[in-house]
């Protein structure tokens, strides 16, 4: 008895489930050649600015490693290529401009940074002549921004425990919404204020301590906000625990809460320290500035890095240019320290986490 004969088929192709990917270096290249085809067309074009030059290249980015990708990967890689693309696009943009800043403010401001500089003030200097210093400024700043800081603080730190911790009612939803108020005042309108209250209504002179009181109005909602966010981050379990073994509740909030979240409230409270210390508007309303040291922020005019640069800018020629750069590097310096310090605060409060 025969057996039926069975058609040979033909082998199917197994499917792959390996979609084809561009090769590591393709990102590279597509940048080098846009880059270049974006000279090539500035040039072209006569375009004299650099930047309209890095503008086309970098759209040129985007569009080749869209159809490069459609080409060979599919429409539904392209799309993360392109978001891909667009978000190294949009940090080269926000990266090259501080960059160019950092470069322009050192190479300009270290002509005439050096020790001599750091240790006098402009007393008897013209600003028309080489010489004088920013110490006077340095110790304006620091007593400045050490009394807004001791003001601001403390009543930021209370008012965010109270809007954490007890605030339910119609009083926490109107303190809400003045701190978000408040976050968005500008300067000027809170050294307005001071200069209103402090200077014309009460008749007190300019002096360092009420600069640092506009100061302290900006710095508040930043301490609340900060604070506010970072007590929220502390589990309610741990509340509960040391409610339920009978201690008080703000006995509680003093030894547990707050030592949990003190990283967190560390590096916001210095975080808005270097937001403040570049403040001027405020200070040139309510401080006046000062061409001698003067170590009482409590009475009489006193400088402060913002102003000094302000004000050797203003003079309008060489020398006080040179200076006004080496004090925009040593504010730079100084706001550089103070993220430095909140960083290593955040690691050396974060938790630690261990087997």
């Amino acid at each position: 008895m025969e057996q039926p004969q069975v058609a040979d088929r033909a082998p199917q192709p197994r499917s792959s489930l390996r979609q084809p990917r561009l090769p590591r270096w393709a990102p590279p290249a597509v940048a080098i050649t846009a880059a270049a085809v974006g000279v090539a067309i500035g040039l072209g074009a006569g375009l004299s600015s650099r930047i309209q030059w890095g503008l086309i290249a970098a759209l040129l980015f985007v569009l080749g490693m869209y159809g490069l990708a459609a080409r060979v990967e599919g429409r539904r890689q392209a799309k993360d290529r392109l978001a891909t693309s667009l978000v190294w696009v949009c940090f080269l943009i926000a990266v090259v401009p501080l960059l160019s800043l950092a470069w322009e403010t050192v190479g300009r401001g270290s002509k005439v940074l050096d020790g001599s500089f750091l240790s006098h003030s402009m007393s008897g200097v013209l600003t028309i002549q080489p010489g004088g210093g920013v110490y006077h400024a340095i110790i304006g700043t620091l007593e400045q921004v050490g009394i807004a800081t001791a003001i601001a603080a403390p009543v930021g730190l209370l008012t965010a425990i109270y809007l954490v911790e007890y605030g339910r009612g119609r009083l926490a939803k109107v303190v809400t919404f003045f701190v978000d108020v408040m976050t968005g005042v500008p300067s000027i309108v809170a050294g307005l204020f001071v200069l209103s209250f402090w200077i014309l209504m009460l008749d007190f002179g300019y002096s360092g301590f009420a600069g640092s009181m506009a100061l302290a109005i900006l710095m508040m909602p930043v301490v609340v906000r900060s604070t506010e966010e970072m007590l929220k981050l502390v589990p309610n379990e741990l509340r509960e625990a040391s409610l339920a073994l009978g201690v008080p509740k703000w006995r509680t909030i003093l030894k547990v809460v707050l030592p949990t979240a003190i990283g967190g409230i560390a590096t916001g409270v210095t975080l808005a320290v270097a937001r403040i210390a570049g403040e001027t508007a405020p200070i040139v309303l309510l401080v006046f500035g000062s061409q001698v040291i003067n170590n009482n922020p409590f009475d009489g005019a006193q400088s402060s890095l913002p102003y000094y640069i302000y004000e050797q800018w203003a003079a309008g020629n060489e020398a006080s240019y040179d200076r006004a750069w080496a004090a925009a590097l040593v504010l730079i310096a100084f706001v550089m320290i103070l993220n430095l310090v909140a960083r290593g605060i955040a690691r050396w409060k974060a938790p630690k986490h261990g087997r």
